[in-house]
């Protein structure tokens, strides 16, 4: 009631000031009223008069009558009532929102006004001749406020409020603040004085009436997360303090209580049960443990950990991040026949401790793991194993043995055998039932001195399951090589050599390896003691020094010696070799250096000995051969071949299907074409492209008959023509360099004169039995066991017949 008081008593103070004048003027028609009164002199009287003035005009906001609102009322002092004056309005507003009555001065508004779209306005006013238009005064300013009612309710910035706070906080922990904006004149009055209250969240949540905080209402115990995780709060700003009258707005804040670590993971079952089989490799997981957490995020994660059991070596468990799940793994093999079954004691607990320390913090469950039995391959009793045998032992000798066995409660046998592909030289064997490893071939350290075999065990009922184990066999050394010169020697004495003078130092190298290392011994062969030219010193460090017996070498008179030099081992059995040194004689200067020797010490300081000699002599002739080869094909491929068409290479047969009458009949070939003039000139005449021979190589002598030999007839001439001409086409073939590659057939009609046994066919034969009889048939016999039998059939006729 007091304000509205006030109020009232203000507006009647603004009213009764509109019209007041607070402003006196020189200039107007006042102006010149007092110009027409001056002074005789010229100077104007001076007297006091009152100006005018409007300083402001007050209006309320939301006027909502039908006629223009009166504001106040513009009063100059040269208004004498008699119509003279007319005020002029000019401005923001004027003419349109506000206008003047420009007789009487009054004041109005034509429309509603709203403060908060604009709150005052700006006019200038002036009293003018109405008549001559000439002002009366001058143009004054004032402002015309517009009073603030209440007609805008509280707003806030945003429709929805999110906001969290932890869960089992303290009653009266701060959530956040909300701020609501009035559009009236916080300045004057209680418009825009707003009071905030909850209409929705009780009993869980409070706000401060005067600030917008909302804070928790309830104890830790009331908010928890697990029982209740979002809240919505209803948020309302009254303005005039909250009086009754006042607008109202609202808003909605939803509120969500985060998680705290304030519960501990739980096991879902007490015991769990997980079995696997004996062959489960390290590290395979064999089941998952499941324990549940209330809480969420980084509060729920968890720890596994194997306290207790008899399987605390044997197996291991790890937490898995994606699922919080404890999984179970293998840690050490297992063994069915060892032991069957394990009992695992497992704990779970979180990372973070829990906000209340009075909560028990770990779970604990038993885990029953089961192993399941397998069928294992046989297992050696070693990983490896190192066997040793002398070089020298006898084909069957045992290097050692291995052993495995059947790991399953079956103890199914074993046997043995050896993988070849690790001894390709079948050295080694093994017994298939005991697992001795023996020899097969004879050794030899100095060619192999290690020998790595693999050894395969496999199960005699279920050839499927095998193991290996690697076998190392060391040969061990046999003293069986004779100690030799270490290299070639290429010793010489000078001429000017003096007795007793060192000529060479020589040693020796060993193919074996003796444990205490080599000891050679160095003498001169027998042969080398008869009359010596040089002496010899074992320098008893495995060296030798080679010196000159006597003084005066000639090297005209004997260009070089041989040294015969006996070298013996220290080892058992005892082994020597001789080794033979060639001391050539040479001229040196007087510092011993060498000049001259003879020549072959100058052939061989060259650096060519005689295979190299023989070995660039054959690349020379290889080569010459090469390039005769390369000519020879060059110039053939020069001629026309002999056979044009490439479809056409075959072998040239020549085919004569008359038979004749046997092998004296002339009379069904007409040899006389073989005895043409022509073609016997031709045969005669000399080839060009060939080495003439001197003679015709004749025909091997050919054994007749008894009776032709003695009848004494000599071969006829017509054979021998063809005989001679056939020889002459048959080494001009041989000797032709363009001779065809491919296989020829020459084929010569002419048969010759027959072979020594002539003809068995009777036509051939004598005429009659008196002539067969005197026939002598025991020359066949000479041909051997096959012509034996004919002999004594003819030759036992001719004797029964003259018996």
């Amino acid at each position: 009631m007091r304000t509205y008081l006030v109020l009232l008593l203000w507006a009647l103070a603004s009213l009764g000031a509109e019209a007041m004048v607070l402003f006196r003027g020189p200039g107007g028609a006042a102006g010149k009223e007092m110009d027409r009164h001056k002074s005789k002199h010229g100077v104007p009287l001076r007297r006091a008069k009152r100006g005018w003035m409007w300083n402001q005009f007050f209006l309320q906001e939301e006027y909502t009558g039908t006629e223009n609102l009166y504001i106040g009322k513009l009063q100059s002092d040269a208004d004498r009532g008699d119509g003279k004056v007319r005020y002029v309005l000019n401005g923001e507003g004027a003419g349109t929102i506000f206008v003047i009555d420009e007789k009487t001065g009054d004041l109005h508004v034509t429309r509603s006004l709203d403060r908060e779209s604009k709150p005052s306005y700006v006019l200038k006013a002036q009293a003018v001749n109405r008549q001559t238009g000439y002002p009366l005064e001058p143009e004054t300013e004032f402002i015309v406020k517009v009073h603030d009612i209440n007609d805008n309710e509280p707003t806030f910035p945003k429709e929805v409020y999110t906001a969290t706070v932890p869960e089992r906080s303290n009653a009266g922990t701060s959530v956040t603040q909300v701020i609501a904006e009035d559009a009236d004149d916080g300045m004057f009055g209680m418009a825009a004085k707003l009071v905030y209250s909850i209409s929705q969240g009780h009993p869980y949540f409070s706000v401060e009436p005067s600030t917008g905080i909302i804070r928790t209402a309830l104890g830790p115990s009331d908010m928890d997360r697990e029982l209740r995780e979002h809240y919505q709060v209803v948020i309302e700003a009254k303005d005039m303090g909250g009086s009754r009258g006042g607008l109202t707005g609202s808003t909605i804040v939803n509120i969500t209580l985060t998680d705290v670590n304030d519960n501990p993971p739980q096991f879902i079952k007490s015991i769990y049960s997980f079995s696997t089989q004996e062959s489960t490799e390290t590290g395979t997981p064999i089941g998952r443990i499941k324990a549940v957490d209330a809480d969420i995020g980084i509060n729920a994660e968890m720890d596994y950990s194997i306290t207790g059991g008899d399987g605390q070596d044997m197996f291991d468990v790890t937490t898995d991040r994606v699922t919080q799940e404890g999984v179970l793994t293998v840690k050490k093999p297992l063994d069915y026949e060892k032991k069957k079954s394990y009992d695992l004691k497992i704990q779970v607990q979180n990372p973070r401790p829990l906000v209340d320390l009075r909560l028990p913090s770990v779970s604990t469950a038993t885990v029953r793991v089961s192993v399941e039995d397998v069928d294992e391959p046989p297992v050696f009793e070693r990983f490896t194993y190192i066997m040793e045998m002398k070089e020298n032992a006898v084909v069957g000798s045992a290097a050692g043995s291995v052993s495995a066995m059947d790991p399953d409660i079956q103890h199914s046998p074993v046997r043995y055998a050896i993988d070849r592909r690790t001894d390709p030289d079948r050295l080694f064997n093994v017994h298939s039932g005991n697992g001795s490893v023996y020899l097969l071939k004879p050794l030899d350290r100095e060619e192999s001195a290690w020998h790595n075999i693999s050894v395969v065990a496999t199960e005699f009922n279920n050839p499927g399951k095998t193991s290996r184990a690697p076998v190392f066999i060391r040969v061990l050394d046999v003293n069986d090589n004779a100690p030799t010169l270490a290299s070639f020697y290429e010793t010489f004495v000078c001429e000017n050599a003096k007795s007793g003078q060192k000529i060479q130092t020589i040693t020796a190298v060993d193919a074996d390896d003796p444990g205490g290392g080599h000891r050679f011994f160095f003498t001169l062969a027998p042969e080398s003691l008869v009359r010596p030219n040089f002496t010899l010193k074992d320098n008893q460090d495995n060296t030798a020094s080679i010196f000159a017996r006597r003084s005066g070498y000639r090297r005209l008179q004997q260009s070089s010696f041989s040294l015969a030099v006996v070298i013996s081992d220290g080892d058992y059995p005892m082994q020597s070799s001789t080794g033979t040194l060639t001391v050539r004689v040479c001229t040196c200067d007087r510092e011993g250096n060498m000049e001259m020797c003879n020549a072959e010490a100058q052939s061989g300081a060259a650096g060519l000995s005689t295979g190299a000699l023989v070995a660039i002599l054959l690349c020379v002739i290889i080569l010459l051969l090469i390039v005769v080869l390369f000519a020879a094909m060059k110039r053939q491929k020069k001629k026309e071949p002999l056979i044009i068409s490439k479809e056409d290479v075959r072998d040239n047969v020549v085919s004569y299907n008359d038979e004749g009458g046997g092998e004296e009949d002339t009379q069904a070939f007409d040899i006389g074409a073989l005895r043409h003039p022509e073609v016997m000139e031709e045969g005669g005449k000399p080839r060009r492209d060939i080495m003439p021979s001197e003679t015709l190589y004749p025909p091997p002598p050919l054994r007749r008959s008894a009776g032709t030999a003695a009848q004494g007839m000599p071969p006829s001439r017509d054979n021998a023509d063809v005989r001679d001409f056939i020889n002459q086409r048959v080494l001009d073939n041989d000797c032709n360099p363009t001779a065809p590659p491919y296989d020829s057939l020459a084929t010569y009609a002419y048969e010759g004169t027959g072979s020594v046994a002539e003809s068995l066919s009777s036509l051939g034969s004598a005429s009659s039995e008196e002539e067969g009889r005197e026939q002598d048939y025991n020359y066949l016999s000479e041909w051997g066991p096959r012509f034996r039998k004919l002999a004594d059939m003819y030759g036992g006729e001719d004797s029964d017949r003259d018996s």
